[in-house]
């Protein structure tokens, strides 16, 4: 799924295949596992470094693999599926973040949706200019943009314009486009000399000596939205039975507040005017494991 090289004092992680890269638990699981690596490494030796993630083939990475969400097995069905990754992507962002070293996204071919916020993510992004776009394609496909996402899209595109034209166009961004706009730092000739470039930049940063510990915590303060964001997603996660099948057929139109200690076997207790549960539509942000949901 992707592999983890030291070259120095730079960590290089890869995204192997030729594949789209479709952000499933089994991606996730192996980018955290390597994310992991890093920080138990840095935590021996606390030599300054940074990290470079890059991959191979056409895609960067195209998303969630929706394709494995929408499963027929009963067992585990597409909503539960959509929100374990959902879960594991945010926690696989929040360590990004949290990580005690730069960190540059070598993009070497199309990041979309989900993996356009997975370049994004990062402090520094370089791409490709002969091949690939950067690309929310949501409003293409009719999904809903999650709360987090957005709050990244504001946090690294300075410029109201392009954050409309990524969000509310759905534009395919070259290289070109996307360093004229202020979204990546630098565009290259081809995926080996933007990797090279990312190198370059890397071993600069690494050259200052800072401190990790003190680099991170100014980043969390930077991230300060995104991760408060993440926090609240508009998501569901270790719910009971009852509250997840409210998912299906609530969607209230208003802002409601529910405390989880009201849930009562199959029974769930919802503050606001009368409703028909197959009428109303359920927008609500969730915060499970501390009992509340609100929006």
């Amino acid at each position: 799924m992707c592999t983890l090289e030291k070259r120095g004092s730079l960590f290089i992680l890869t995204l192997m295949g030729n594949d789209e890269h479709r952000l499933n638990p089994t991606l996730i699981d192996a980018i955290k596992a390597a994310l992991h690596q890093i920080r138990s490494d840095f935590s021996t030796t606390t030599t300054p470094s940074a990290l470079i993630t890059t991959a191979h083939g056409k895609f960067f990475s195209n998303g969630y693999d929706l394709a494995w969400a929408k499963t027929s097995d009963p067992a585990s069905p597409t909503t539960d599926r959509l929100l374990l990754m959902s879960s594991k992507f945010r926690s696989l962002i929040n360590d990004f973040i949290s990580l005690p070293m730069p960190t540059i996204a070598a993009v070497s071919g199309h990041a979309s949706a989900a993996g356009f916020i997975l370049a994004l993510c990062h402090d520094y992004v370089l791409m490709r200019k002969d091949r690939g776009f950067l690309y929310m394609s949501e409003l293409d496909i009719g999904f809903k943009i999650p709360a987090w996402f957005m709050a990244l899209v504001r946090c690294k595109i300075g410029s109201p314009m392009s954050r409309r034209d990524v969000v509310l166009r759905a534009a395919k961004l070259t290289a070109v486009a996307a360093a004229e706009k202020g979204i990546i730092d630098s565009a290259h000739d081809s995926a080996e000399e933007t990797v090279k470039a990312a190198v370059r930049l890397g071993e600069e940063l690494v050259g200052r000596k800072w401190d990790g510990h003190v680099y991170a915590q100014h980043r969390r303060v930077l991230f300060a939205d995104v991760l408060g964001a993440i926090e609240f997603d508009e998501t569901v996660e270790d719910v009971s039975y009852a509250t997840k099948a409210c998912l299906g057929a609530l969607k209230l139109s208003s802002f409601w507040r529910f405390d989880a200690k009201t849930l009562f076997g199959d029974k769930v207790k919802l503050f606001g005017a009368p409703f028909s549960a197959g009428e109303c539509r359920f927008s609500a942000v969730i915060r499970c494991n501390t009992g509340v949901l609100k929006k």
